[in-house]
């Protein structure tokens, strides 16, 4: 397994119309989606293997989020359906295409336990990754940790998007020091301005960065936006440009650039589980501007169509836009 996802899956409720207040919206159109399970599906979109750890309800949405994995090649083992909770949806308003907010109906996702944890499942995969709405309750939280800390006995490589939801946080200040314990489990750690403000105090990934990293961290990257993004090691700051393309629907966008970041680092990293954090640790500057130029070209092309699983993009389409803007 090249890559392990564990957190929410979810019902987007995307508006029927862009620039409207929540009140204002007269229908919504349900969408599969959920951050980690968003990265998995981008990943087995982009040739990965790719599974999926959560818990969804036993209704009507929880059955078609599961049935949408597993037509996107998404092994779904680590998949739970409870029995009781309703699946989560999250209510979507679109003020601009660039921006969206969003209204959580929280249900069993945030039930995963460290019971439900496939086990086998973690000590097969590569990467293993999670955002920190799976942080903001109980027992979903206590689960992925445990669950992070056996991906990292096992040899893989752990990945953490904090992907900030401050409404789903019942104290907000108990939201920085809850991120900042899980990114120390962490081997890469992905922000965007807003949280790398949040956790660090300033939004400059040159700057600020560095206390991240001593977090415990190899690698940070911070995305940002039509600029691209920026990674940050011990040796330094880089930035790579992004790609202007029209733009749809933002949602998702960061969602994919992560899942095509994993795949190709994935595919630099050797046979030797033990070894792959200091593989990761020690690419090559030429290597991570690849990867970050793929990632960045992925998360582009998501913006270009509404929703987000029916925008995440194939390989073919991201070597295309690579090759159209080479150089």
């Amino acid at each position: 397994m090249t890559i392990v996802c564990l957190g929410e899956l979810l019902m987007d409720l995307f508006p029927a119309e862009q620039g409207a207040e929540l009140a204002a919206v007269s229908a919504f159109l349900p969408v599969p989606g959920g951050a980690p399970a968003n990265v998995a599906v981008a990943a087995a979109r982009l040739g990965a293997d790719a599974a999926f750890m959560g818990k969804v309800g036993d209704d009507g949405f929880g059955r078609r989020l599961a049935s949408v994995l597993t037509e996107n090649a998404v092994d779904t083992r680590g998949l739970r359906f409870d029995q009781e909770a309703r699946t989560t949806l999250n209510f979507l308003t679109l003020p601009t295409p660039n921006s969206y907010e969003c209204l959580f109906y929280r249900g069993a996702d945030a039930l995963f336990s460290p019971q439900d944890i496939d086990a086998g499942l973690l000590r097969e995969t590569a990467i293993f990754h999670f955002g920190s709405v799976s942080l903001s309750e109980e027992p979903c939280r206590s689960a992925t940790l445990e669950a992070a800390r056996l991906a990292r006995e096992a040899g893989a490589l752990v990945s953490f998007d904090v992907n900030y939801r401050p409404t789903l946080w019942r104290e907000p200040a108990e939201a920085p020091p809850q991120i900042r314990k899980a990114a120390a489990a962490a081997d890469l750690l992905k922000v965007n301005e807003s949280e790398l403000r949040l956790l660090a105090g300033g939004d400059d990934p040159e700057s600020s960065g560095g206390a991240l990293l001593d977090l415990g961290p190899a690698i940070l990257i911070v995305t940002l936006g039509e600029q691209g993004c920026a990674l940050v090691r011990r040796s330094g700051c880089a930035r790579y440009a992004g790609f202007r393309l029209p733009a749809v629907d933002a949602t998702g966008c960061g969602d994919a650039f992560v899942g095509a970041w994993l795949v190709e680092a994935a595919s630099l990293l050797g046979p030797f589980a033990k070894d792959r954090a200091a593989q990761l640790a020690g690419l090559s500057e030429q290597s991570l501007a690849a990867v970050c130029r793929f990632a960045n070209a992925a998360g582009a092309l998501t913006a270009t169509k509404k929703g987000v699983i029916p925008a995440l993009p194939a390989r073919g389409r991201v070597l295309e836009l690579l090759g159209r803007t080479r150089g």
